[in-house]
């Protein structure tokens, strides 16, 4: 019977546990967690959603608090065009937190980071090229490019002196969406260093409508392995979204798959950027407490936990301190709800907006808990201690688990004494 041992992610002449831990942000996938995944010999993301506040509280700079200075006096105005982010500080905000981290890399594995086309920051073109261009100056293994279609990205990275050094990927729900990506890309003679394939089950956001239960990520991972082997294109495929065991994943390299993405066992880490608080939610979550909603401003359905603070939650808009999810005229979609909510009741005060969330302010705070689809299961991952709770575990323990175990078993970890 085999294990994920037994094969290995191929770039180049270069050798991967093909392990790769998905960049979830707001910096919930942290450097020490992508960290551990490159010292076992694995991939492992960092995100840099919402950097400049990931930089403040990591490096001590004061981004945030300067945006929010110079904007103050927009704070009640419903209009944010003039919200604009410095670019100068934003690809500081971006050096620093991914230079730190490859500067504490050790072990044979690699640093990505997950940029998500999204984050459109009321300059959709010039930040994206800022956060792009930045990652490669600060030594960045590779870049992940997630949430959109990113036809334009690589021309925005085209002329930095990495570009064709650094490996480069695109996260895809569809033959369909490869298909056009690599056509809009043909003229820079510049091929994806890999593909990650999201089927239906991942976490947060996803690439399907609210029609995603409809599809499965084995069906879609062998369409794009035949699509692959039709246009004679070597380009490694890493299958993602739902792959709770090692023997899940065992069944998507025997399909071909050149690698798995994992996230979700991983949020229970120790060297996970959630609170503990919150770790202990997606441990007691059944599995009725895991939908799948509208309410992201982003127009992406997003699989949370229900009970997750931020449905509902009527906050005013924090866009002069972020303002990450602003387009290029300065809207979002959250604005609006809030907008209409204020007209109909008459006040700002103790609003229950259901349809939307403010989820720059909520991501910052952990109180938007988007998860995977088995989340319910993590509690069959660890022990559950004398007080309720369920013992946390090492990104090592679960990782070593995807990498070794066999027949659909997991490995519970040592238990601690209580």
């Amino acid at each position: 019977m085999k294990r994920v041992d037994d094969f290995r992610l191929r770039f180049g002449k270069n050798e991967y546990v093909p392990i790769m831990i998905g960049g979830m942000g707001v910096d919930i996938s942290t450097s020490e967690l992508a960290l551990e995944a490159a010292r076992l010999g694995g991939i492992g993301h960092i995100s840099d959603a919402m950097v400049e506040d990931v930089s403040d509280r990591r490096f001590d700079t004061g981004f945030v608090k300067e945006k929010t200075k110079l904007y103050k006096h927009n704070i009640n105005n419903m209009d944010k065009a003039l919200v604009q982010f410095d670019l100068a500080n934003l690809a500081e905000a971006q050096r620093l937190h991914i230079g730190k981290t490859m500067e504490a890399k050790k072990g044979p594995g690699l640093i990505f980071v997950n940029c998500m086309e999204k984050l459109t920051m009321n300059g959709p073109r010039e930040t994206l090229r800022t956060r792009l261009n930045a990652a490669l100056d600060a030594g960045v293994d590779g870049i992940t490019l997630s949430a959109g279609l990113h036809f334009g990205s690589f021309a925005l990275m085209a002329d930095h002196p990495r570009f064709r050094e650094a490996k480069l990927g695109i996260i895809v729900s569809s033959v369909r969406a490869l298909q056009i990506f690599l056509r809009k890309n043909a003229k820079l003679d510049r091929l994806p260093d890999y593909i990650i394939v999201e089927g239906p089950l991942a976490g947060g956001h996803l690439g399907f409508g609210m029609d995603w239960a409809d599809f499965d990520l084995m069906t879609i991972t062998k369409e794009l392995l035949d699509y692959l082997k039709a246009e004679n294109l070597d380009i490694p495929l890493i299958a993602a979204g739902g792959i709770f065991t090692g023997s899940d994943a065992v069944r998507f390299l025997e399909a071909g798959a050149a690698g798995v993405q994992v996230a979700t066992r991983f949020t229970v880490a120790k060297e996970c950027g959630l609170p503990d608080k919150v770790k202990q939610e997606y441990f007691k979550a059944s599995e009725e407490d895991i939908i799948v909603n509208g309410v992201s401003p982003t127009g992406y359905p997003m699989r949370m936990l229900k009970n997750t603070p931020a449905i509902g939650a009527g906050i005013r808009p924090g866009c002069e301190s972020y303002g990450y999810l602003l387009d290029s005229t300065g809207n979002c979609a959250y604005i609006n709800s809030y907008n209409r909510e204020v007209a109909a009741t008459g006040s700002d005060k103790n609003l229950v907006i259901m349809d939307k969330t403010c989820l720059c302010t909520h991501m910052r705070n952990f109180n938007c808990w988007t998860c995977g689809h088995y989340t319910y299961r993590l509690k069959d991952t660890t022990h559950k201690k004398a007080n309720g709770e369920y013992q946390l575990l090492t990104a090592e323990h679960i990782f070593k688990d995807y990498q070794f175990s066999t027949d659909n078993q997991i490995a519970l970890p040592e238990k601690e004494a209580e």
